[in-house]
């Protein structure tokens, strides 16, 4: 499998702010977080999903799906960023800034 030789791989995150007022709203909102969930994405921030791809074309796949399944209401941003630039992001956590370095929580199968 070709790689990213410059980035080490691509991050795709899936940003959305849907509407949640009532029963219906929620349900759909709820069905889409569960298809990111089930297609690999882990949750960074409430509403900020990611997953890594070694290649560009894995996360060419999940954007189609992504896209066949969009809600009606609401806003989805999805970004690329290359596993360099995701590793070099600062993160601050309770006003201190956080030096661990953060991995989504991700699994693989053979």
């Amino acid at each position: 499998m070709k790689t990213d030789e410059d980035s080490g791989g691509m991050w795709c995150l899936v940003m959305f702010d849907l509407p949640v007022k009532t029963k219906q709203q929620r349900s759909v909102a709820t069905k889409f977080r569960n298809m990111l969930l089930d297609m690999g994405y882990s949750m960074v921030q409430y509403s900020v999903y990611a997953r890594y791809t070694p290649t560009q074309a894995g996360n060419r796949a999940t954007v189609k799906a992504i896209k066949a399944a969009l809600p009606v209401q609401g806003y989805v941003r999805i970004l690329h960023i290359s596993d360099h630039q995701w590793s070099s992001a600062l993160r601050f956590a309770n006003l201190r800034q956080e030096d661990e370095m953060e991995t989504p929580d991700m699994f693989t199968l053979f």
